[in-house]
């Protein structure tokens, strides 16, 4: 069993909590001991988040150190660059396109950094990051509030030893019956964009 380290991040409202959630259930189905740090940062929307969850055969703590984390999921494009030290040498990174600048470029004091700036400060870090269409896929799922599982869908690529139905196994149990076949086609979605 290999260990892997995934921070989630992003800003409150968008999911971060539901994502670890998966992420820690899916592990434990697998075998794996499994630890996950409550989410941090200011959770009431609008603010920066991050859950840390750590799979191997005998995890420790919950916390990931700086510069260790194997799988990063950006659920807001900007977060992705407050978290890069946090990234491991050639570990993967994962952005969803949802933006939601913050107060200081809101109010003018700052700009927004384009899609080409992402991605360039990202490789210089990492060759292996992605940007998934994720609002888009979400609501060809059915709601744009599935942007989150979109994601987890691309980062299953990185995971070749769960199989999906682990994956839909845990999401039936995390999600209301009602919005279930939208959140597994929004798996799909992100399964078949992730790593191309």
């Amino acid at each position: 069993m290999m260990d892997r380290n995934f921070l989630v991040v992003g800003v409150g409202g968008q999911g971060a909590l539901l994502a670890s959630n998966i992420l820690a259930d899916v592990g434990v189905k697998a075998g794996y001991d499994v630890k996950k740090a409550e989410v941090h940062g200011m959770s009431q929307r609008g603010g920066s988040v991050n859950s840390h969850v750590r799979w191997g055969d005998r995890v420790r703590s919950p916390v990931i150190d700086g510069g260790e984390v194997d799988i990063l999921l950006a659920l807001e494009k900007l977060e992705t660059l407050r978290y890069l030290h946090m990234l491991r040498k050639e570990g993967f990174v994962f952005i969803g396109n949802y933006a939601i600048p913050p107060l200081s470029v809101s109010s003018g004091n700052d700009q927004y950094p384009d899609d080409e700036e992402i991605e360039s400060l990202v490789g210089q870090f990492t060759p292996h990051h992605y940007a998934v269409p994720t609002l888009s896929l979400a609501e060809q799922a059915g709601s744009v509030k599935a942007h989150n599982v979109v994601l987890l869908g691309a980062v299953s690529n990185c995971l070749p030893e769960i199989r999906v139905d682990m994956w839909f196994e845990v999401i039936a149990e995390q999600v209301p019956h009602k919005y279930l076949e939208l959140n597994q086609n929004a798996f799909l979605l992100g399964r078949k964009s992730g790593t191309q």
